[in-house]
Order: C-alpha cells, then sequence, then structure tokens
C-alpha cells in the first residue's frame, strides 16, 4: 500500500504563523522533502523535530523526485516545504504534485502562509477577480513579451520579484502599462520590516530610484481599465475639474478621473491646461 504526499506550507517570515497541524504533519511524515534542508533545518530545531531530509529543488526536481515518489510508492509519507509558503505555487512541487496524481498516490495540503494573498489583501486594489503572473523572466524580451500579453488584462495582477530585478521590471511595466497604473509592492511580509508601498508605476520608480530595493517584492497591479467606459474626454476632464474644486491638486484630481473614466491621466491633465 503505497504512502502520501502532504503539501505543507511553512512561514513567510514568521514563525508564529506555522499552525499546530503543520508541526504534526512533519512529525508524522516517514520523511521531509525540502528546498534546502539548511533552511528547513532551523525551523525543524525551533519546534523540536527530529525527521531525516531529502533535498528537492528546481535543479533536481526530475531525479529527486522520482526517488521520492518510489519511496512513497513503497508505503513512505512524505512532507513537502518550501524555504518559505505554500509547496507547488510558482515552485518546483507542482512536478511532484503531478507525478503523484498520475502515479495514484493521494495528495493532502495543510495550508499556510501564502506572501501571493497576503500581498493582495495589503494592496487595496480590487480582489474579486485576481491572476498570478509569479516571476518574470530575466531575459529583457520575454519579459517584455510577457508583459505585454497582459496589456489588455482586466484582473487584478501579481507578480514576485527580487530586488535586483525591480528597477527594470517597473520600468518595463510603465512603457507596457502606462505610468499612472496603480501598484501596491509588498516586501518583507510578515517580517520586522514590513513594507507596503501604495502608489503608482511612475511613483514607484521614484521611490526605488531613491531608495534601493531590498528583500523580496510581491507587486499587485491593477487591472486595465474597462474598455468604453461611457464618458467622453470631456465629461472626464469635467469631472477632474470637479475633484480640484473639492481641494486635490490637478494631477491628484486627473489621476482619479483617469482611474474613474479609463482616460490616461497625461490626457486628463492636457485637457485642463487647454481649457
Amino acid at each position: 500500500m503505497s504512502g502520501k504526499l502532504y503539501l505543507v506550507g511553512t512561514p513567510i517570515g514568521n514563525l508564529g504563523d506555522f499552525s499546530p497541524r503543520a508541526a504534526d504533519a512533519l512529525r508524522e511524515a516517514d520523511f521531509i522533502a525540502a528546498e534546502d534542508t539548511r533552511v528547513t533545518l532551523k525551523l525543524l530545531n525551533h519546534f523540536g523535530i527530529r525527521k531525516p531530509m531529502v533535498s528537492y529543488f528546481e535543479h533536481n526536481k526530475y531525479a529527486s523526485g522520482a526517488k521520492i515518489f518510489e519511496r512513497i510508492l513503497a508505503g513512505e509519507t512524505c512532507a513537502l516545504v518550501t524555504d518559505a509558503g505554500m509547496p507547488a505555487i510558482s515552485d518546483p512541487g507542482e512536478e511532484l504534485v503531478r507525478l503523484c496524481a498520475e502515479g495514484g498516490v493521494e495528495v493532502l495540503t495543510v495550508p499556510g502562509p501564502s506572501a501571493l494573498i497576503s500581498a493582495l489583501a495589503l494592496s487595496a486594489l480590487p480582489t474579486g477577480r485576481f491572476c498570478f503572473e509569479g516571476f518574470l523572466s530575466t531575459a529583457n524580451k520575454s519579459r517584455r513579451e510577457h508583459l505585454e500579453s497582459l496589456r489588455s488584462e482586466r484582473r487584478t495582477m501579481i507578480f514576485y520579484e527580487a530586488p535586483h530585478k525591480l528597477m527594470r521590471t517597473l520600468e518595463d511595466m510603465k512603457n507596457t502599462f502606462g505610468p499612472e497604473r496603480r501598484i501596491s509592492l509588498c516586501r518583507e511580509l510578515t517580517k520586522l520590516h514590513e513594507q507596503t508601498l501604495r502608489t503608482d508605476l511612475a511613483g514607484a520608480i521614484e521611490h526605488f530610484t531613491q531608495f534601493p530595493p531590498k528583500g523580496e517584492f510581491v507587486l499587485v497591479i491593477e487591472g486595465a481599465p474597462e474598455a468604453g467606459s461611457g464618458f467622453s474626454l470631456d465629461e472626464a476632464a469635467a469631472l477632474a475639474e470637479r475633484y480640484r474644486a473639492e481641494g486635490l491638486s490637478r494631477k491628484a484630481a486627473c489621476k482619479k478621473a483617469a482611474a474613474e473614466t479609463g482616460f490616461s491621466a497625461n490626457e486628463l491633465y492636457d485637457a485642463s491646461l487647454n481649457e
């Protein structure tokens, strides 16, 4: 009789988020498959768990995955963990899940912290419909093609990004989606220096030009405005003027009216100057 595969969510920064059920799953498993055994060992030591581990990560997922699968078929239960968050989400664990599913092995989940869901909740952007796009390619052409395919995406979009790639990504996003597109940037989630910056793409570039990015980021970007909003340019400009009369600056009024009408803030700003 074959064993089982448990997908066990681990903390994304704060060990206090590790659930009692997750700790029990690691204690009860015959062995643990870990992205980085050194990172997982710190988690195990913190909770007083002693369990044999095997390495399972992007560059050995096929060879190691086959061995893990054979052990499960032989009756052992494996707990799969990543360094942080849920296994198999933008993670090589999806290959092991596929292998088990196709081989008739039962796969169970022990839910845990998720950076993408946490960042979405913090973003103050629409959460009813969203898409997760993971990491963008490091190759300029592939990254730009990926973003171009999302130009008309109306759902809120979520990306992961490393600090050394952030500025290039933001520049490409600005060129694709426009400088006024709203974005929420989350870093160091659940850690001591957790930060959420809510701005637009132009503002994000300005901020991180002044303050070099540190830590891993989750980027949450609003979707494209709905086509055919029903506003003419004159009506949209009039709405911007109304917001100015309420006390907003010209720039802020145009940005707010742009978000409601589908016109760009630049168009409305130019229109207001020509009055």
